[in-house]
């Protein structure tokens, strides 16, 4: 008898910024994936909870942004139903700091940017969770704003700049705010849609490719790792196998 087939639902925030390399990793896990484009689609709770998993990507914008553009107080409604009421939820960058704002947590500006591949300090609890394929491995950084560690969750990863990178509560939340999912091949999107901060910051898209070329298929590789081992801890999953 044929494995149910489950659904994974990713908001999406800007085309470009979409589920990367983790897309085949979860089809092959027998999830149909769709998307909805926040401001586009409507982001609800009900929206929210019917799906088997449900993943919030990245973005430009910022969690405290609401006034400007409104559709984020739906957003966050739907993401504090789903954690509520304790489903998966996977969260990247604005996915994370919008996870855990849902949670009651702090989320605001750093005034700096942390921007291109560089490796993470793992915390010993990050040591001892699905993140341990991250170890001395270059993430792809594109954050300005910073979030708290949500109550009763642990706290993974660090970086100089950046404290908090990472945040898991439960087996069913996991709140990353750097990039795992970014197809290596596909950099070049990045660098033009986000061609105004990058020249805003100072930075340069070459050097920005150059690591893509050259750290990204490491992280690919990493990050399908990380996936599949938070998947497989996820509850239930073992009767879904």
């Amino acid at each position: 008898m044929a494995k149910p087939e489950l659904s994974a639902l990713a908001v999406r925030h800007v085309s470009f910024e979409d589920l990367g390399i983790l897309e085949p990793l979860l089809a092959g896990r027998g999830y149909q994936v769709s998307y909805l484009d926040a401001g586009i689609d409507p982001v609800t709770a009900a929206v929210s909870l019917d799906c088997d998993l449900l993943v919030v990507l990245g973005g430009p914008i910022a969690v405290y942004e609401s006034r400007a553009y409104p559709f984020l107080v739906d957003e966050l409604d739907a993401i504090a139903a789903r954690l509520a009421a304790g489903r998966p939820v996977l969260g990247i960058c604005l996915g994370a700091q919008l996870m855990a704002a849902a949670l009651g947590a702090a989320v605001g500006p750093t005034g700096r940017k942390e921007i291109g591949y560089a490796p993470l300090t793992l915390t010993r609890a990050g040591r001892d969770s699905v993140l341990a394929p991250l170890d001395g491995v270059r993430v792809l950084h594109w954050h300005g704003d910073q979030f708290a560690i949500p109550a009763g969750a642990g706290r993974l990863a660090e970086t100089p700049g950046f404290p908090n990178q990472a945040f898991a509560l439960g087996e069913h939340a996991l709140g990353l705010q750097f990039h795992i999912e970014t197809d290596p091949g596909r950099i070049e999107r990045w660098l033009i849609g986000h061609a105004c901060e990058l020249a805003a910051a100072g930075l340069d898209p070459g050097a920005i490719r150059a690591d893509a070329a050259a750290f990204g298929p490491g992280l690919a590789a990493a990050g399908a790792q990380v996936l599949n081992a938070w998947l497989d801890a996820l509850p239930g999953a073992r009767e879904r196998q």
